[in-house]
C-alpha cells in the first residue's frame, strides 16, 4: 500500500548515481582517448565548461570507436551498490521513476531496463557502417534540458515540480535541484551542494531511504494541515543541511 496522499515522482541522475562509472568515460578508455575526455568531463562537472559543448567535444573524440566495441565497454559498467533495492522501495512508497542522463542510450535503456524505471531519457549515440560517427543527438544536450524534461515528465505525471524528489551528483542537475521539492547530492562535485537539501558524501545509496521516509512523512504532514486551513512549512533546515557520512 502507498503511505502518501499525493502523486509523487522521484528523478535520478544515471552515471556516479545509479551506476558506478560515467559512460562516456568508459567509452572514451575503450577508444584510447581517456586521459583527453575526462579531462573535458572534469571540467563539464565542476562548472568550468559548458555541459552543450563540453558534450559535443567529448563525442567528437570518440568517433570510429566500433560500435560492438562500445556497446561491450558499457556492458562492463556496474549498477551503484544499492541501486536496484533503491528503485524497489520508492516503487513501494507510490513514486513514479524516472531517469534523466545527459548520457547516452546505449547504456540507459538497458539500465533502465534493469531497475524497471518508468521514465529514460537520454541522449542517442549515431552510428554509420558500424562505428560512431562522433556525433550526438537527443533531449538533453543543453545546459537547461534536464530541467525542460523534469517539467514535461512531472506535468506527465500529474506532479508539481515541488512533490518530487530528484537525485543527481554533478553541474548540470542544478537546473532541476532548483525546481524540485527536495534535492539530493549524491557524492557531489562542490558546485552542486548549494542547490542540495541533503548532501551524501559517500558512494553509498543507503541513506537514501533515511531522507525520503522524512520528505514523506513532511508531505504527510503538510496535506494534513492544509487540508486544515493550517499555515504549513517546509522541512526544518535542520535535517535538510546536515550530510549524510
Amino acid at each position: 500500500m502507498h503511505d502518501s496522499t499525493e502523486n509523487k515522482m522521484i528523478v535520478f541522475d544515471m552515471d556516479s548515481t545509479l551506476i558506478d562509472a560515467e559512460t562516456i568515460d568508459e567509452l572514451a578508455r575503450a577508444a584510447g582517448v581517456a586521459s583527453k575526455v575526462e579531462e573535458i568531463t572534469k571540467k563539464a562537472m565542476y562548472g568550468d565548461l559548458d555541459f552543450e559543448q563540453a558534450l559535443l567535444e567529448r563525442v567528437r573524440l570518440l568517433k570510429g570507436l566500433p560500435f560492438g566495441t562500445a556497446l561491450e565497454a558499457v556492458n562492463q559498467i556496474h549498477l551503484m551498490p544499492g541501486a536496484a533495492e533503491l528503485i524497489l522501495y520508492v516503487k513501494t512508497r507510490g513514486y513514479k521513476t524516472a531517469m534523466i542522463s545527459g548520457g547516452f542510450t546505449i547504456s540507459a535503456d538497458t539500465i533502465g531496463k534493469a531497475l524497471g524505471i518508468d521514465f529514460v531519457v537520454s541522449n542517442e549515440l549515431l552510428v554509420e557502417d558500424g562505428c560512431l560517427t562522433g556525433k550526438v543527438v537527443g533531449p538533453i544536450t543543453q545546459s537547461d534540458s534536464k530541467a525542460k524534461v523534469f517539467e514535461e515528465l512531472a506535468q506527465l505525471n500529474g506532479v508539481r515540480p515541488e512533490q518530487c524528489v530528484v537525485v543527481g551528483d554533478g553541474a548540470n542537475d542544478a537546473c532541476i535541484f532548483e525546481k524540485a521539492g527536495f534535492a539530493i547530492a549524491f557524492n557531489p562535485k562542490p558546485i552542486l551542494r548549494e542547490y542540495a537539501d541533503v548532501v551524501i558524501t559517500k558512494k553509498i545509496l543507503k541513506p537514501l531511504f533515511l531522507f525520503l521516509n522524512l520528505f514523506l512523512i513532511n508531505v504527510v504532514i503538510r496535506h494534513s494541515m492544509s487540508t486544515s486551513n493550517i499555515r504549513t512549512t517546509k522541512m526544518p533546515a535542520f535535517l535538510l543541511d546536515r550530510e549524510a557520512q
